[in-house]
């Protein structure tokens, strides 16, 4: 690989001399590592060697398997996620010891937020947010693997939540970068980068910073993240947000041996990893609490129209008027599940169950109009008299494990029903709804009609190819 010649000038204006030669070589002869977290509400194994700043959960793995191919990945029994950005479950331990209201603003694939939702106190709320459909997708698959009740799924750019201000004691931005952390792994990202490119990010991440930063309250905490190097993005933005929005930076603990890189440029506390000194990908970190709340944001907060939703799902038109009654139904569909909630009924006759905790930040982002993926725990649709359990049900943390027979199957089995073919159960299965599961672990539903089943893993997440 060979890096463009405008960031190694730009960087070495910034990293020590003695630096640069092991820097660059780090990008572009060393392997990068593979990492995972394991999701410790479903899986309380551990295999591998744990990260320094997320021993409990985070571990380095020797090889890369193939993921795909394992049925604990589709459980939700872990995330498969670099391991710098596992950080942010360090710095979440530290800072936020009460339960919040939290927002990941530009979430997906899902890997912070899903350490977010492990590692919040109980009882905290989440709003996981990508602007992208087709990445919110992919987010919103995540999320429903993870299991976690208390999380909503938007689809939104920033301006869209400019009537929740005051609404969150987190945010997390993630915002959208250059890149430079990922040359080592991908290089589309060396190819598509430039100088313009950088510029283009600043603009856009001030932009972003100065929309989103009135919903934050004061006093609240907001965790700024990118995968790059340069400083424009990374201390420079710091830097804009302390001194033009109202904030201060905060220190988190750290140990020598986890080798993370201090600041290049000014003297506010932030967090390096970089792979001449860290065992991770390139990302920097760091996290601030609003001073103030005199800002009026310099950058018109204009919504877009074509992601601002009604709360509901998109690409779906009305249904008719159920046949059954949910109201009599809501009591059995609320004894499947080991938490307190409501039942709702959304206008594509989806059953969505919102847990008590959760239910006020759920009116609010359905008040706003938001783009809602999904919130709380859907349980199912309905079709004619029947109600078809919904996957997230099956894979909830919160769903009594008696609620629905299960059938424990073999991974070639498993592998088919990820497959979404048919698959053939013992003679002895009950017939109606049943739950697969996987070393105990459930992978979905089946509905066994005796001779044969039918396979209702979502047709949309099935594996392809292996």
């Amino acid at each position: 690989m060979t890096l463009p010649e405008a960031f190694i000038e730009d960087i070495k204006a910034y990293l020590p001399p003695s630096e640069l030669v092991p820097f660059i070589q780090a990008l572009t002869d060393s392997e990068p590592t593979t990492s995972l977290r394991y999701n410790r509400a479903k899986y309380a194994e551990q295999t591998g060697l744990p990260i320094g700043w997320n021993p409990a959960d985070g571990v380095y793995v020797d090889e890369r398997p193939n993921f795909t191919l394992d049925p604990l990945l589709h459980a939700g029994c872990y995330y498969v996620q670099e391991a710098s950005s596992q950080f942010v479950t360090h710095v979440l331990r530290s800072l936020v010891k009460e339960p919040v209201t939290a927002l990941d603003l530009c979430a997906a694939p899902g890997g912070k937020s899903t350490a977010m939702l492990s590692v919040l106190p109980e009882e905290s709320q989440l709003v996981s947010n990508e602007i992208d459909r087709r990445r919110a997708r992919i987010l919103s698959e995540n999320i429903t693997k993870w299991g976690y009740p208390n999380v909503s799924v938007t689809c939104n750019a920033p301006a869209d939540f400019r009537g929740l201000d005051h609404q969150f004691d987190l945010i997390l931005a993630d915002v959208p970068c250059s890149g430079e952390g990922m040359f080592r792994k991908d290089q589309g990202a060396v190819d598509d980068w430039s100088p313009q490119k950088v510029k283009s990010c600043v603009a856009l991440q001030r932009e972003i910073l100065d929309t989103i930063w009135p919903t934050l309250k004061a006093g609240g905490i907001m965790v700024y993240s990118t995968c790059t190097f340069n400083v424009h993005e990374d201390e420079e933005m710091l830097a804009y947000i302390c001194d033009e929005l109202g904030a201060e930076a905060l220190d988190i603990p750290t140990e020598t041996a986890w080798h993370i890189h201090p600041q290049l440029v000014g003297h506010r506390p932030c967090y390096r990893f970089m792979p001449h000194f860290t065992k991770g990908e390139g990302l920097f970190m760091a996290a601030v609490r609003k001073t103030g709340d005199n800002y009026e944001p310099k950058t018109s907060r204009k919504t877009d129209s074509k992601r601002k939703g009604s709360g509901k799902a998109f690409g779906k038109g009305e249904k008719s008027r159920p046949m059954i009654d949910l109201k009599k139904l809501a009591p059995t569909l609320l004894s499947q599940l080991d938490c307190e909630a409501s039942i709702e009924l959304t206008s594509e006759g989806i059953v969505r169950a919102i847990p008590a905790a959760h239910k006020a930040l759920h009116d609010s982002l359905t008040s706003q109009g938001l783009y809602l993926l999904q919130s709380g725990i859907e349980m199912g649709t309905i079709k004619g008299r029947d109600i078809i359990p919904a996957h997230a049900l099956a894979l909830s943390i919160v769903h009594k494990g008696n609620a629905f027979p299960t059938v424990e199957v073999n991974l070639d089995t498993a592998l088919n029903y990820l497959r979404h073919e048919a698959i053939t159960l013992d003679a002895a299965a009950p017939t109606g709804y049943l739950i697969v599961t996987y070393r105990g672990h459930a992978l979905g539903f089946v509905k066994n009609l005796g001779n044969r089943s039918n396979n209702l893993y979502p047709q949309e997440w099935r594996i392809r190819f292996v």
